[in-house]
């Protein structure tokens, strides 16, 4: 960080990335922009990542405070939702985008790595790496749906009928959260593998159209993803430990 940053500035940019999209998705553009991993890498101070990237953090905060005067719709602000509305959400946008595209992803890889792994051998290596994210995150998504979210919307339920929530929900609570962030850290390194692999998606000369097919639809899984680990990583599991886990309980 330069000396001529005012103290401001510099306490701005001792915030989170996870917490700088979480109080306004807007600021997400900005943040993938410049490559900066805000879903799975989002605990990191803005500071931090700029020194690590060689970013001005002055100009990236310009810019984050540009994007914030931008017209929001309503439908971003996603701090704002309720809980249970949160979790239903994304299990109805995210969790059946994953369900409807997994299969074909891997399976577009599969044919791309039998036609084409001779010649360009990563081909094969994200296939196999697509492949083992497909089947973790089926586990995932089947233990938020029929476990941990079902916790959340039990206990929130309590909470705002100015009851106390079942001992059992809140354990489910609070084991799962440290479950959940790793297998997202897991899938989010693995995703950040496909890509240095596949040179950020770029096509090699001699690409059939189902390469550059499952290319771009590697790139929609990875944009999906991000998001959908954000409104949990960063909103949803946060709210969860402040609202739902108080230090007395």
């Amino acid at each position: 960080m330069t000396e001529s940053m005012s103290s401001q500035t510099a306490e701005t940019a001792d915030k989170t990335i996870g917490e700088f999209v979480a109080e306004d998705y807007r600021t997400a553009e900005v943040f993938e922009k410049y490559g900066i991993d805000f879903c799975c890498g989002g605990n990191v101070a803005l500071s931090a990542i700029c020194q690590r990237q060689g970013i001005d953090p002055a100009v990236l905060l310009r810019e984050i405070e540009a994007a914030k005067r931008e017209p929001m719709e309503r439908s971003q602000n996603f701090a704002a939702w309720e809980l249970p509305f949160l979790a239903d959400y994304i299990v109805a946008v995210h969790h059946a985008y994953i369900k409807d595209n997994a299969g074909q992803i891997a399976l577009y890889a599969r044919k791309v790595a039998e036609v084409h792994g001779g010649r360009h051998a990563e081909v094969k290596e994200i296939a196999a790496i697509f492949e083992k994210v497909a089947a973790d995150l089926a586990t995932h998504l089947r233990e938020e749906e029929e476990i941990f979210f079902p916790a959340v919307k039990r206990a929130a339920a309590a909470k705002k009928a100015g009851e106390r929530p079942e001992l059992r929900d809140i354990d489910a609570i609070r084991g799962d959260l440290v479950r959940l962030r790793r297998e997202h850290e897991e899938v989010g390194d693995a995703i950040h593998t496909i890509r240095h692999l596949a040179r950020d998606f770029a096509l090699p000369g001699d690409a059939c159209n189902t390469y550059a097919v499952t290319y771009q639809k590697l790139k929609e899984f990875e944009d999906d993803l991000h998001k959908h680990v954000h409104l949990e990583n960063n909103i949803l599991f946060l709210k969860a430990e402040r609202d739902l886990i108080p230090s007395a309980l």
